[in-house]
């Protein structure tokens, strides 16, 4: 299987705090799944945990390279750029991946928050999101329990296979 391609200094286990989600589920394709995951004004739709997003630049209402946005997550107030933004075709997998930031000083925290869709045989997909945080805010979200990244992430992808599905019907 694929993985997910990280930037210098975010690679997991030299970071504060990395989590990982991953599901896969029948019944649908990558090519399904990627219109809720690129146009990021989606996400408060299927995931309660983002809100208040805002395209800077671009013409949007999808994201693209280099776009920067923001958005609310996790009590945090996230300025963000895109970083890697591959839209899914036949034998490659989709990849979306953000550098998103908040605070300053010892508040900082820093991410890199990626997601690969891939297709897989007997029509199955498989969502991957893994994310990697710098700074104090890091330490304690790594910390607390339970995990409220680790449950957090679960629920977008949970939300994202749901509403996928919805939008199918």
């Amino acid at each position: 299987m694929n993985e997910i391609i990280w930037p210098q200094g975010y690679l997991p286990g030299f970071t504060e705090n990395f989590v990982s989600n991953e599901i896969i589920v029948a019944g649908l394709a990558a090519a399904d799944i990627w219109p809720l995951l690129s146009h990021a004004s989606q996400w408060p739709s299927y995931y309660a945990n983002s809100a208040n997003v805002r395209l800077h630049d671009g013409p949007g209402p999808e994201l693209q390279d280099g776009m920067r946005f923001y958005f609310e997550t996790f009590g945090f107030p996230v300025e963000a750029q895109c970083t890697e933004f591959v839209p899914p075709a036949d034998g490659q997998p989709a990849r979306i991946a953000w550098h998103g930031w908040a605070g300053e000083g010892d508040t900082r925290l820093d991410v890199h928050h990626a997601w690969l869709i891939e297709d897989l045989s007997q029509g199955r997909v498989r969502i991957l999101t893994q994310e990697t945080q710098k700074g104090k805010p890091a330490v304690e979200l790594a910390l607390a329990r339970p995990n409220p990244m680790i449950n957090g992430h679960q629920d977008w992808l949970d939300g994202l296979v749901r509403a996928t599905r919805e939008a199918s019907n």
